[in-house]
């Protein structure tokens, strides 16, 4: 007569180890696939449901009336919209190349058997942790009249260079740069760092042997190997460039006369302050749009780029 063997934790215990009938573990597709539905519906539906509004003049309480493509019409005749375009665009494409050139030159120089090396890593990259309103209310005040930056030119006899940097229009915007760009220099750097990591002390030893002086070895082999470093830096800073927010409201609010207006700024702008959601999320979805049309051609050059390398 045969005994019946009682596994520990009854029928769900040998259903999860053995699996159906005995065979193999079955992944729950059920679970998967709420988990896409909720992706899907965080990422994608409620920015489209929300760029209804784009259409209409919605105030934010009465009703909302369609009003076509006024919006946009009006986003193209108003030269402050074009202006905020305009800064973006150029903010965007100088904080680009400047992160990754500032990022590649210290992950080459911190990548080097230095002894004080990894306090150098943190100091670097210790900035990009940072809240960006902290950093640039610090910021606010080294680039006054009276703040650290002038003091230093004055210390060195340089005082007719001291400048009022935020309030004069045709410098505002470059100090806006460089807050982003001293605040994000060490991420790209921790990227590119991971990526040296993958480059063989073999191939670097054979160009060496061959005659290969510093600058040739850096261009026919680090740098084709840093191609995916690359590529994943530059999609990140042209994204965060393209939507910067932060450092703009804490350093100018977009001033002076609007000198230093993104589309962000202005998509708070003429949504919480004036009152306008409609063209609030016009200027959103352009927003939205133009970094989703600029990071997919980015990535497909890059990704070409690295096969042809």
């Amino acid at each position: 007569m045969s005994r019946r063997i009682t596994v520990p934790g009854g029928w769900w215990r040998r259903r999860r180890e053995d699996g159906p009938a005995g065979g193999a573990r079955k992944p729950p597709w059920t679970l998967a696939f709420v988990g896409v539905v909720l992706l899907i519906g965080m990422h994608f539906a409620a920015p489209l449901s929300g760029g209804v509004y784009a259409f209409t003049d919605w105030d934010g309480f009465n009703s909302a009336n369609f009003v076509g493509w006024d919006n946009f019409r009006e986003i193209m005749d108003s030269q402050v919209q074009r202006n905020a375009l305009l800064h973006t665009l150029v903010l965007a494409a100088c904080y680009l190349v400047l992160v990754n050139v500032v990022g590649l030159v210290l992950a080459l120089a911190l990548n080097r058997t230095l002894k004080s090396r990894n306090v150098l890593r943190t100091l670097f990259f210790a900035p990009a942790v940072l809240s960006p309103l902290a950093v640039s209310y610090v910021w606010q005040y080294m680039f006054t009249y009276d703040g650290a930056i002038n003091r230093m030119l004055g210390g060195i006899a340089l005082d007719s260079l001291r400048h009022e940097w935020l309030g004069d229009p045709s410098t505002a915007i470059w100090c806006v740069l460089v807050v982003m760009v001293w605040q994000h220099s060490g991420q790209a750097m921790i990227i590119y760092l991971a990526g040296l990591q993958g480059v063989a002390d073999e191939l670097e030893e054979a160009a060496v042997i061959d005659g290969a002086r510093t600058w040739m070895r850096l261009r026919r082999v680090t740098l084709p190997l840093l191609a995916p470093a690359f590529t994943i830096v530059s999609t990140l800073m042209l994204i965060s460039g393209l939507r910067v927010f932060d450092q703009v409201y804490a350093l100018t609010g977009g001033g002076p006369v609007y000198s230093t207006e993104t589309l962000a700024t202005q998509v708070y702008q003429q949504t919480f302050v004036e009152g306008r959601f409609g063209f609030g999320a016009s200027i959103a979805m352009v927003m939205t749009v133009l970094i989703s049309i600029l990071g997919i051609v980015n990535m497909m050059y890059q990704r070409r780029r690295e096969r042809r390398l």
